[in-house]
């Protein structure tokens, strides 16, 4: 585990819990634990609402567009009686309500039903799966032919989302499949996509939302986070994407120093987001 650095870290803006279907060591009151001894601030449980149901495909990674899960896969009420219980037991953490909505543009009646049942503090927005005839595919699996097709397709996919959805205020794992490049590739390169990154940043900026600087990947891609305070980005948040306690705060030094060499800093509170020099 890393030790607690000097200087003040950020809030945890995106931990799943028990309450994520593909959280199962995921809990939340031993993340708040975690948080407590990492000295964060605050922490925001973004738990999955993906709209579709997986299917039995082999992969396990392939969903049925027209099979609709109106509850998003998340019992919110089951979620926010756990929130209740955190708040009580741990009240020198601030706890935010989350939501990490898959695809909301492609879901909107089902995404106003969760919202409107949860209330939530922090809504996160995501792009997993690219449509591929009636399913939705996890773009990943997808790398194995073309990958920069794939994630040219995956960031317009993107694009699409913040434009036509604007319910969330966050945006998650931007990149999501260049994790997934194939060793037997030369690296990608972000510049070659420099325009489509544009297609997603701009419209995200234009619309006051907030970049996340996710440390499971690390995601974005190295002089995204230039390029987004060049398009005008004001903020960014700090997520951990953990799906188990352990991995709260993780890559959180470099990530800030990231931030900072990209000219954003400290909000005004120690669980604000990080905003533009």
């Amino acid at each position: 585990m890393e030790s607690v650095v000097a200087e003040p870290v950020p809030a945890d803006g995106h931990v799943h819990t028990e309450w994520s279907w593909d959280a199962p060591t995921g809990s939340m009151r031993r993340s708040c634990v975690r948080a407590r001894e990492l000295g964060l601030p605050a922490v925001v449980f973004a738990d999955h609402a993906d709209f579709t149901p997986w299917t039995t495909a082999p992969d396990g990674r392939r969903r049925v567009v027209g099979g609709h899960a109106a509850s998003g896969l998340l019992d919110v009420e089951g979620y926010l009686d756990e929130v209740r219980w955190c708040r009580e037991h741990f009240p020198d953490l601030r706890i935010l309500t989350g939501v990490e909505l898959g695809e909301p543009h492609l879901f909107p009646a089902e995404v106003s039903r969760v919202l409107r049942e949860g209330g939530f503090d922090r809504i996160v927005g995501s792009v997993h799966c690219l449509p591929e005839g009636d399913e939705l595919v996890y773009s990943p699996l997808l790398m194995d032919g073309d990958p920069l097709a794939v994630v040219r397709r995956h960031l317009a996919e993107t694009a699409r989302m913040v434009v036509e959805c604007d319910v969330f205020e966050v945006l998650a794992h931007l990149d999501l499949p260049v994790l997934f490049w194939p060793p037997d590739r030369p690296p990608f390169d972000p510049y070659s996509l420099r325009d489509e990154y544009a297609a997603v940043l701009e419209p995200l900026a234009g619309g006051g939302r907030v970049l996340e600087v996710n440390t499971a990947g690390p995601w974005p891609a190295p002089p995204v986070l230039r390029w987004w305070r060049d398009h005008g980005g004001t903020a960014v948040s700090f997520g951990s994407d953990a799906h188990d306690p352990a991995d709260l705060g993780r890559g959180f030094p470099a990530a800030m120093a990231w931030a900072r060499a990209s000219g954003f800093r400290p909000g005004r509170a120690p669980a604000d987001h990080w905003v533009r020099d």
